[in-house]
């Protein structure tokens, strides 16, 4: 079993000694850029770590109310630059720190002038070449989860929310990555896993002891991620390089659907990495009217994209002044909430609501930049993709706990994509 993951802040620095704000964790590569702002499911809270004076500090930020604003949690010291945090959805920020080899976990809250602080416990990793990293916030907020990646297999871990401190959930062979809920419980987790030289996406019940089953199977020398699910509608983002051997690229499907994988031509931006960073929520039974957000860095920057799999285009825009790259969040009216950060406003929310018929998007009032041209998709001349395979049922499931269904098997070839 693995005890957990070392992963020393040095090893995520740069020359200057700071850590890199694109980490390598999808797009063309197979890899996706961290983001600079975490957001709960329901866009209550935000955390991230700032810097102020080249000291680092945990701030959470409040979405909810009138206006947003932001709340710094500093500690008793600057914080290391790899340090992560994740908001929890009672206002409390969860922080993971490094020290001695071992991740230790705590819970801030701001008490007055200082910041209060709950030590939760620590997490061990003894295994060389071993990483820990917290995975995207649940569902509900009341709890947060970690993923150790060992040399030859992978735990999950409930780190808080648990009654007795950390708590190892799930042991997974093989080297798992990614992370994406696919329930509002916070028990169906798909994880991309390594195994044989190939990653495939794998649906981990953490309700059955973290009992595995396939997700993706597109073909059976592909690389199949899962890279973003909506839980309303069933919407999958997925990279795979099943329709182009040796170079990813972005698709989507439906869970539980008999159609296959699609991969718009729409969605390949030449010499860009694209990565999908929201969902729109509230969608149910209508995944192609759901819209989604990309994050699109080139050779000269990075923007926003916005695209719906009923539409043949992505609407592009420029990001806000000072965006928090790769954070935002839809509302399901089709707001679309893009946290940003500069000199003037410390603490700023970019809003742009989507006109759907006209597939449009306009700017909104205490929102920044414009709407940009769309580039128009022919039809996929490499057809549109594979699906997953249906993994075999070992039982009925738990009253109200309803099992993740993969997509069924179907051809690459000859198939139409939007």
């Amino acid at each position: 079993m693995t005890a957990c993951a070392i992963e020393s802040a040095a090893a995520n620095e740069n020359e200057n000694g700071e850590t890199p704000r694109t980490e390598c964790a999808i797009a063309e590569n197979g890899k996706t850029p961290r983001t600079e702002c975490v957001i709960t499911v329901d866009g209550s809270y935000a955390a991230r770590l700032a810097q102020d004076g080249g000291c680092w500090f945990p701030e959470r930020w409040t979405l909810d109310g009138p206006e947003p604003y932001a709340v710094p949690l500093p500690g008793n010291q600057p914080e290391e630059p790899g340090t992560e945090v994740q908001p929890m959805g009672d206002g409390r920020v969860l922080i993971r720190r490094f020290a001695d080899g071992r991740h230790n976990f705590s819970l801030l809250y701001p008490t007055g002038p200082s910041t209060g602080e709950l030590p939760l416990g620590a997490v061990e990793c003894p295994e060389e070449g071993a990483v820990l990293r917290l995975l995207p916030p649940a569902p509900g907020g009341e709890k947060a989860y970690a993923l150790a990646v060992g040399p030859r297999s992978s735990a999950v871990w409930l780190v808080a929310g648990g009654a007795f401190g950390p708590e190892h959930l799930a042991e997974i062979p093989g080297r798992c990555s990614g992370g994406v809920w696919l329930d509002r419980t916070g028990r169906m987790l798909a994880l991309d896993r390594e195994a044989g030289g190939r990653t495939k996406a794998v649906v981990v019940d953490l309700g059955r002891a973290g009992e595995v089953s396939p997700l993706l199977q597109i073909a059976d020398g592909s690389d199949d991620r899962l890279l973003l699910a909506d839980p309303d509608s069933g919407l999958l983002l997925i990279s795979s390089d099943a329709p182009s051997p040796g170079r990813a690229r972005l698709g989507w499907g439906v869970l539980g659907s008999t159609l296959p994988v699609r991969f718009p031509e729409c969605l390949r931006v030449p010499d860009c990495a694209v990565t999908p960073f929201a969902i729109q929520p509230g969608q149910v039974l209508t995944p192609e009217s759901c819209g989604v957000a990309l994050r699109i860095d080139g050779p000269t920057g990075g923007w926003v994209g916005v695209w719906r799999p009923s539409a043949r285009q992505v609407q592009h825009l420029p990001g806000p002044e000072g965006w928090l790259v790769g954070s935002g969040l839809w509302t399901e009216a089709g707001e679309l909430l893009l946290p940003y950060t500069t000199a003037d406003a410390p603490c700023g929310v970019a809003r742009w609501a989507a006109a759907p018929r006209r597939e449009a998007l306009t700017g909104e009032a205490g929102g920044t930049g414009g709407t940009g041209a769309g580039h128009a998709g022919p039809e996929d001349p490499e057809g549109g993709g594979g699906t997953a395979a249906r993994s075999p049922e070992p039982g009925p499931p738990e009253p109200g706990a309803a099992r993740p269904v993969p997509l069924q098997q179907a051809p690459l070839g000859n198939l139409v994509t939007k």
